[in-house]
């Protein structure tokens, strides 16, 4: 689904009025019903993803972090079981994984003496039951299933549905019988950094020359694109020449202008790929027709004669 850039920030303004919940998600999709739920769901990710990362300092100083820690231990101590960690992070504007996070660090801290590593961290945010503590495992328990932006849960659908565009991608080529190389293929020749795909015979889609195709399940809005393009897009532009990106859950219309330059925009799978094969046929019917027009000229000619 592609946006204008006015209706995107209608929707992002919209966004920051809202904490990252599941219900916010249902008043988006009521506020914009025209809009796909998950074109709004990646726009709603995103923008908060980006909060963040404009408030991610002030959440981690050791003033932020020790109050929060305290703030945690008197909640537990009236009520063991309400949702204290979550309800904290609510009442700071802060996601509810990373909160579990911070929190998690420090009553390791508290037991050890020691910062933990960060694969120790990840690992019970990943599976809370390693948390020696059965209260706190529960209250990150609570945390990480209510954020819907970020932490481990979230971190496995996303790379879950990449994958699954990604597969769709590659049947999508395999019906159209393209040869390409996929990334497994081309990092065993040594390549580094590479898109999706590989096209062995480049291809034409909307009048312009194709090399390989980028699958990303996600909204291409201003930022995001903008990293791709200088971490990604213009160096495989420049190894491989030009080629397309899909932007699965849409983008903002405005951005497709680099398509002079080598790098064209798509919301789906294009319909109207041109084959080198393609080319021949049309090319031959053209013939074809140019000789049989000039034979049904001459005729006329010899019967005017």
């Amino acid at each position: 689904m592609r946006l204008m850039k006015a209706e995107y920030d209608e929707i992002a303004l919209f966004i920051a009025t809202l904490r990252p919940t599941r219900q916010s998600i249902r008043c988006l999709k009521e506020k914009f019903p025209r809009q796909s739920q998950s074109t709004l769901l990646s726009i709603f990710s995103q923008e908060y993803q980006k909060l963040i990362k404009r408030t991610h300092a002030k959440h981690h100083t050791p003033e932020a972090v020790e109050l929060y820690y305290d703030r945690y231990l008197n909640e537990i101590r009236k009520h063991a079981a309400a949702p204290g960690l979550l309800n904290l992070a609510n009442e700071v504007d802060f996601s509810p994984a990373l909160m579990a996070r911070i929190v998690l660090e420090r009553f390791l801290q508290d037991q050890d003496g020691v910062t933990p590593t960060k694969p120790v961290l990840n690992g019970m945010l990943r599976d809370p039951s390693l948390i020696p503590d059965p209260v706190l495992a529960n209250q990150v328990h609570q945390c990480i299933i209510n954020d819907c932006c970020n932490g481990p849960l979230v971190d496995c659908i996303k790379h879950c549905i990449g994958h699954e565009h990604e597969v769709q991608l590659r049947e999508k080529l395999m019906e159209k019988n393209l040869a390409f190389l996929d990334e497994d293929q081309l990092r065993i020749k040594g390549y580094d950094k590479t898109p999706d795909f590989i096209l062995e015979v480049p291809v034409a889609v909307d009048g312009h020359v194709i090399h390989w195709i980028e699958s990303k399940a996600s909204f291409g809005d201003e930022t995001s694109h903008r990293t791709y393009l200088q971490d990604q897009f213009w160096s495989y532009w420049n190894r491989f020449g030009p080629g397309l990106v899909i932007y699965w859950y849409g983008f903002i219309e405005e951005l497709d202008c680099h398509r002079e330059r080598g790098i064209l925009l798509k919301d789906e799978f294009p319909s109207d790929i041109v084959t080198l094969r393609g080319c021949m046929a049309l090319e031959e019917e053209e013939q074809e027709r140019s000789q049989n027009t000039g034979a049904r000229e001459r005729e006329g000619n010899q019967e005017a004669a």
